[in-house]
């Protein structure tokens, strides 16, 4: 069925509108942390990985690092253990690394890279351990009632350096890496590591164009609930110093704004309860979040 003339001119509107953006990205890397609502809900998950293969075929290079928290929980449950956590921070035994593993680095990993691969990706999968690509130690969380006091929450890790070659060598050869937040030890021993955390810390080593965090809300909101975005690193500073910016949005605020100080081209945080929310932000002149941009 053809289209009629008004719903013509509003998609060819559209193709036009992402014309100069995609000129501008041509071959730049875009760091992506895939997770909330996008990763569980079908139709997001499939819109997720179109817009994926998209973004490849025009030229760009995508990197996607995923987390993996409702379904780790939910195997932890079928194994009748409880999960438990510290200040946003999951208390990790060996036990519940085991089932880390196997979660982020099997199933959702693999789920992530076939639905990729369905769309017409040629998506690989990885973990941090993968070649040593992200080097890591034991993160100890400082107690809320005694600031001196450092917590030992199990194999919780913190990156200490990322080695890009393995990342870089996929890029140039047209496949999309998927990585699984999970950091090597200098024993070898395996570190389960905040997904936001890698995926800014990979953005700042690959001299990222982006770094995308994709969350459940609609991105940073003033203190009359409206959408901020353009923002500095220096309006980011002084959001989170007068209160506006406050609570849960604090840590993911702060990956965000790291990586903009350390190279990263720009910061987005875009709402991943919107169907194809990563071409709205990348392609089109509104977005669909907070964009956050160094200050110059």
């Amino acid at each position: 069925m053809s289209l009629s003339p008004a719903s013509a001119k509003e998609k060819a509107n559209i193709l036009s509108e992402a014309l100069p953006y995609i000129r501008r990205f041509q071959d730049k890397t875009i760091v992506i942390k895939y997770g909330g609502n996008a990763m569980t809900e079908e139709h997001l998950k499939h819109g997720f990985a179109k817009d994926v293969v998209l973004l490849k075929l025009v030229g760009l290079n995508p990197v996607v690092v995923h987390g993996g928290g409702p379904q780790i929980n939910d195997l932890l449950k079928r194994v009748g253990k409880q999960g438990e956590f510290i200040q946003g921070m999951r208390v990790t035994d060996e036990e519940t690394m085991d089932i880390v593993e196997m979660v982020l680095g099997g199933q959702v990993n693999k789920e992530i890279v076939n639905l990729i691969n369905q769309y017409g990706g040629k998506a690989v999968g990885l973990t941090g351990t993968d070649g040593g690509m992200i080097r890591a130690k034991k993160l100890l969380v400082k107690s809320k009632t005694d600031g001196e006091e450092l917590i030992d929450i199990g194999l919780v890790g913190e990156v200490t350096h990322i080695d890009p070659a393995l990342v870089t060598l996929l890029d140039t050869q047209d496949f999309i890496p998927v990585i699984a937040p999970i950091g090597v030890g200098d024993l070898g021993e395996a570190f389960n590591i905040n997904a936001d955390l890698v995926a800014g810390k990979l953005a700042e080593t690959l001299k990222a164009e982006k770094l995308i965090l994709m969350t459940n809300t609609t991105g940073v909101l003033d203190k009359d609930g409206k959408l901020l975005t353009g923002l500095t690193a220096a309006q980011v500073d002084a959001l989170i110093e007068d209160g506006t910016i406050s609570g849960g949005m604090i840590p993911k605020i702060a990956m965000a704004l790291e990586a903009v100080k350390n190279g990263v081209k720009s910061s987005h945080i875009i709402d991943g309860r919107v169907e194809h929310a990563l071409l709205l932000e990348i392609l089109t002149d509104e977005g669909v979040g907070t964009l956050i941009r160094s200050n110059a």
